[in-house]
Formats: structure tokens, C-alpha cells, sequence
């Protein structure tokens, strides 16, 4: 532009197009015109620096306002003196809701806004590159996305940029963490789009995630066998035949917590199922007794008490199991039960109780069960409280017909059958499907 100028200037400095009949004007104006031109080109150019400046203060975001929508909903607000690209995520640890503003100031009245109603602990801006501002809302409670806009200036408002999220499960919120679910003004809400498909989607249609958990494993060999095998193998070989028969039917995503012989702490497992997301976990066990006659399959799931003193004493055997992996629970297993049973949700457990159901009424098809074969117990496995979740008992290894049932693989593929049945059974049936 600069260059432009300069050219046009020389030409008239040597060349007055007014006189052009006149020939060439002397030396002494074309000085003058010069000196004129310069001037008038500084001028210019100061203004326009000045203009550029202004232009760059005034673009912020000036301050945040945060409001209820609905008894689920929240909406949030930022206004600002100008359009800004945005790109707008969630991410966890800590839970929060990410904006990422594009060429534009943030005012530090943004960062100490306090949010009355609580579900926004903690506002924090950063500049994670050049050109962007990142502002971070810690969240209280865990929420998705549902849109995000700008608003046009109208009535006494500026520019504004909407952003709004609605309460969910915590396994919701997981399942949309990341910026491949972002809202982002350049590439609109693509994500959003999806959610709308999967939404219309039959819940059959969708695979649905199991996560198989082989009880025991490593250094925890569980219970030992009436010929000494350990339940840790039993355990494992049932995990990998009902797996087997669960792929084949093509309608679930099946995940194990261990495929091979290594010890994984009992609460870890539990994170395992949460990590993907589950919509069931399956923990599979084998139990022994003094009693070399005791025998049959149960299903325990988890209550806020056990069922009788044999679950109880069941449930602190199996909880302690972590004292191998060095986290002794033996002066606190009492006080984690207390803290599962709180946290358990009435909800995850009636889910829990019905697959439960399905399970007794495929199994009794084939097995032996024991009296009252649904069970409760505080067993640290079933702790997650948005997962479905059952502790299976295939049997007594103490007793020496049902070890030899267990290790044989026709059996084993027995209880695989029968089990596949009872989860196609609880998804088809599911009566619960909106939860989520």
C-alpha cells in the first residue's frame, strides 16, 4: 500500500497533470508539493495506526453472566463488543467446560465472576497460544453441551456468545469429553449432528459395552480348588468363552479387565468398566466353603446390606483381596462398604437387580443353583454407581463335582450360553433406555 503511494507521490511530484500544457513546474514548487505530499502521507499513516490500535483494545469480551434453564439446563453467557471465532469442549481432571475465544481480549472481570448458583466453582483464563484466549468454567456437577452461538448487538446488548449445557450423568459426561465433540464457529457443529442420528437410532441398533471382569489374577489366586486349581484360572477361562460368544452375536463391544494372570486392584477394575463407558459389568468368580457339600451358582448384586451373614462374610473375604496389592482395606473395609452403599444409585441398582433376574431365569435352565440365587452384598466391584453391575458365582471349587464341572470347557460354554442369553434378554427389554 505504502509502495503505491510513493509511486503516485513521485508522479506528481514531477508531473502536475493540472499544468500538463504547461510543461514542467520549477524546482522550488515541485519542493513544496513534495514536503506537502510527505506530510500528508505521515498523517495518514498515524491515523491509521491509531485506528488499528483502537480497533484491537476494543475487541473483548467484556464480562460473563451465568443463568438456570429449566430445572436441567444452564446458560451462559459472555458479551462482547465484537463477533469472535470460538471453539467451546469438554474436559475432565478437573471436570470443566473449555472456550477457546480467537483475537480477542479477555477483561479480567470474566475471571472473577462468582457463580451464585454453584455449579461453576472456579473461572480461570489463560493464553495456551498466540491469538487465543482460553477460558476454563470448573463445573460442579458434570454437564454436556447441547449449543453455542453468537447473538447479534440488539436493544441495549452488544455481541454475545450462548453457550448452552444441560446435567447429565457422570458416564454421559465422559462419553463427550474432547475436542473431537467441540462446537467450533469455523467448522459448525458437526457433533451435534451425529448426537441427533445416534438419538433416532433404535437402542437395539446401537453395540452396546460390556466389560467382563475375571475375578482375581497375579499374586490373588482367589480360592483354591478342591484338586488345588486356582479360581484365578477359572475365572479367566469363563471370561474369554462368554467374550467369544458375546463377539459372535455382533451387537455388543465386549472388553476384559485382565485377559492374562496379573493381579488388578479391585477398585481399578471398577475404573476399567467406567473407562469405556459401560452400560454392563460382569464380574465372574468362583467360591469355595468348608462345607465340602455346598454347591450352585448365584448372582450377587450390590445392597445396602448384604442379604444374610453368608454375603456379608462373602463380601469382606472378596474386598480385602486388595491387601495383595498392597492397599490393606482391613482396617477400613467397613468404612468403604459404608462409602459404596451411599454412593450407590437407586437407580443403577434396580438396573442391577434386573439383569440379576435375567440371569437366575437362564440359568436355572441348565445349572444348579442355590437357594435365593439373587444375592446382596457390598462387594467392591459393583461400586460404580452409573454402571449396571453383577458378581457372578459360578459355583463352589471346594466341592468336587462342580470343580470338575468348571474345568471342563463344555460346561464353561454352557454358562457362556446361557449368560448371552440373559443380556440379549436385558437390553431388549431394557425399560430404561431414556437414562442415558
Amino acid at each position: 500500500m505504502m509502495h503505491f503511494l510513493f509511486n503516485d507521490l513521485v508522479r506528481s511530484v514531477f508531473y502536475n497533470k493540472s499544468n500538463e500544457c504547461a510543461g514542467r513546474i520549477s524546482m522550488g514548487e515541485q519542493i513544496k508539493i513534495y514536503c506537502h505530499k510527505v506530510r500528508k502521507i505521515i498523517i495518514m499513516s498515524f491515523l491509521m495506526m491509531l485506528f488499528c490500535t483502537l480497533t484491537a483494545q476494543a475487541a473483548t469480551i467484556k464480562n460473563i453472566r451465568l443463568g438456570q434453564q429449566g430445572s436441567q439446563g444452564y446458560r451462559i453467557v459472555f458479551d462482547a463488543d465484537t463477533k469472535f471465532s470460538y471453539k467451546t469442549f469438554l474436559l475432565n481432571e478437573p471436570r470443566r467446560l473449555v472456550v477457546d475465544a480467537y483475537d480477542i481480549n479477555v477483561s479480567s472481570e470474566v475471571e472473577k465472576h462468582q457463580d451464585k448458583m454453584g455449579w461453576v466453582t472456579r473461572i480461570r483464563v489463560g493464553t495456551p497460544d498466540s491469538g487465543t484466549k482460553r477460558i476454563a468454567l470448573d463445573l460442579k456437577t458434570p454437564v454436556i453441551i447441547k449449543k453455542a452461538f453468537m447473538l447479534a448487538p440488539q436493544s441495549k446488548f452488544g455481541w454475545r456468545f450462548v453457550v448452552d449445557v444441560i446435567s447429565v450423568t457422570e458416564r454421559e459426561f465422559n462419553a463427550h469429553i474432547g475436542s473431537k465433540y467441540a462446537f467450533d464457529s469455523h467448522q459448525g457443529t458437526a457433533k451435534n449432528v451425529d448426537s441427533k442420528k445416534t438419538a433416532l437410532q433404535s437402542p437395539s441398533k446401537a453395540k452396546k459395552i460390556i466389560v467382563i471382569d475375571p475375578g482375581h489374577g497375579g499374586k490373588d489366586p482367589g480360592a483354591i480348588g478342591y484338586s488345588g486349581i486356582y479360581e484365578k484360572t477359572i475365572t479367566l477361562a469363563m471370561a474369554k468363552e462368554l467374550k467369544a460368544m458375546l463377539d459372535k452375536e455382533g451387537r455388543y463391544t465386549v472388553y476384559l479387565t485382565r485377559s492374562t494372570d496379573i493381579f488388578i486392584p479391585l477398585r481399578d477394575r471398577v475404573k476399567i468398566a467406567r473407562k469405556y463407558n459401560a452400560d454392563l459389568f460382569m464380574s465372574i468368580h468362583a467360591d469355595s466353603a468348608a462345607n465340602r457339600n455346598a454347591k450352585g451358582l448365584s448372582v450377587y448384586t450390590l445392597s445396602e446390606t448384604a442379604s444374610d451373614k453368608e454375603a456379608e462374610a462373602l463380601a469382606e473375604r472378596e474386598n480385602k483381596a486388595d491387601v495383595i496389592g498392597g492397599l490393606n482395606l482391613l482396617e477400613h473395609s467397613k468404612e468403604v462398604t459404608d462409602i459404596l452403599i451411599n454412593l450407590a444409585q437407586r437407580e443403577t441398582m434396580n438396573r442391577s437387580s434386573e439383569f440379576a433376574g435375567f440371569m437366575v431365569q437362564e440359568m436355572k435352565k441348565s445349572v444348579k443353583l442355590v437357594d435365593n440365587t439373587h444375592r446382596f452384598a457390598g462387594f467392591a466391584v459393583l461400586k460404580a454407581p452409573d454402571v449396571p453391575s453383577v458378581l457372578l458365582e459360578m459355583g463352589y471349587l471346594s466341592n468336587r463335582t462342580e470343580e470338575n464341572q468348571l474345568k471342563q470347557p463344555a460346561y464353561r460354554k454352557k454358562l457362556a450360553a446361557s449368560t448371552t442369553k440373559a443380556i440379549k434378554k436385558y437390553f431388549d427389554n431394557m425399560r430404561h433406555a431414556s437414562v442415558f
